[in-house]
């Protein structure tokens, strides 16, 4: 096979012995865990907001963001929990362009796993112990997930790994909720076979350990829109796709049927402004129907400091170097929003 074998990478359990979480902060993320479970198994009726930027390029811009959250988050407490979205892994639909930091920790620069490793645990642990959040990242190489396992409270799979067995097997071992995307196609079947494949216990082979794991009832689904076959966006925010959601929950035997809703990607067809309209749609299906707002548990935002994206090199602090984001202020006024609507 053609593959060079370049470094030997240190296991998950040799970076987390030498980097590890504070116990403070341990017991910390637990009981932000635990709000969110409640959340998702109906135990509490916060509404979850995945907000932050479409992938987290730059530690102290990443962090300067995640600290602007705790303002909103004390004055929204009894209504709203807010995950900052640290997306540290970077799906690219034709291989080309930034990875994301595990790949690259400077855009500039060559690759170096290593650097990356250390770097993306490094911003996890810093955005916790400055502003009390834990984390979102996206599940892109199940493989890593353990590196920072112990200071995610939520995960992400990807629209185009969501088909994928490995993703959904190291799902069920995972001890916070897991967010399936819709694949590209649309095809909410798809999606939910993933959610089924999840919540069961499963036997396989992991880093070179066969492992067992006990399936997760947290696994959910996420709206992210679709692309036809003429790449055109198709949205799947509206009321009818959202009642079709809860109807074909209704058919299967899932544990905690749940949705988040995904305000950009092929929602917006990437038009970020749009995000602030699509919240506001999907908040009004949930009023009109008791249904809905039983299954739409939170919405996901992409949000960054300066309004829309750059290219790598422009070096604009707080600003997107992959999909363009909301701005700070419209992303503040927005969350203050969502909040006031909510029953």
């Amino acid at each position: 096979m053609g593959f060079t074998f370049v470094n030997e990478l240190p296991t998950p359990d040799m970076i987390r012995e030498q980097f590890p979480l504070a116990p403070n902060l341990a017991e910390a993320k637990l009981q932000r865990d635990e709000e969110i479970k409640n959340v998702l198994t109906g135990e509490s009726d916060k509404f979850i907001v995945l907000i932050g930027p479409c992938s987290a390029d730059n530690e102290d811009s990443v962090v300067d963001y995640a600290s602007r959250l705790v303002r909103v988050q004390e004055k929204t407490k009894d209504r709203l929990i807010i995950i900052p979205r640290v997306y540290t892994n970077k799906p690219r639909t034709t291989g080309e362009g930034y990875m994301g930091m595990i790949h690259q920790p400077d855009p500039e620069k060559k690759p170096d796993m290593f650097e990356g490793i250390l770097a993306i645990r490094h911003m996890h642990m810093r955005v916790m112990r400055e502003t009390g959040f834990s984390t979102a990242d996206e599940m892109l190489y199940p493989e890593n997930m353990r590196y920072l396992s112990d200071l995610m409270s939520y995960v992400a799979v990807g629209a185009r790994s969501v088909e994928n067995q490995f993703h959904r097997l190291v799902a069920s071992g995972c001890d916070v909720p897991v967010g399936m995307k819709n694949p590209t196609s649309g095809d909410l079947t798809v999606m939910l076979n993933s959610v089924v494949a999840a919540q069961l216990p499963h036997d396989f082979i992991f880093r070179g350990w066969e492992v067992q794991c006990p399936g997760n009832p947290l696994t959910h689904t996420i709206l992210r829109g679709a692309v036809n076959k003429h790449g055109q966006s198709i949205p799947n925010y509206h009321y009818e796709d959202l009642r079709l959601l809860y109807d074909l929950y209704g058919k299967r035997n899932l544990k905690n049927p749940a949705c988040i809703v995904d305000t950009n990607h092929s929602n917006s067809n990437k038009h970020y402004q749009e995000q602030i309209r699509i919240a506001k749609e999907v908040l009004h299906s949930r009023r009109h129907s008791a249904d809905i707002k039983q299954m739409v548990k939170g919405l996901m935002i992409e949000s960054y400091i300066e309004p829309g994206s750059q290219k790598i090199g422009e070096h604009c602090y707080g600003k997107s170097i992959t999909d363009p984001c909301l701005g700070w202020e419209d992303s503040e006024r927005l969350l203050y929003e969502i909040a006031d609507t909510l029953d």
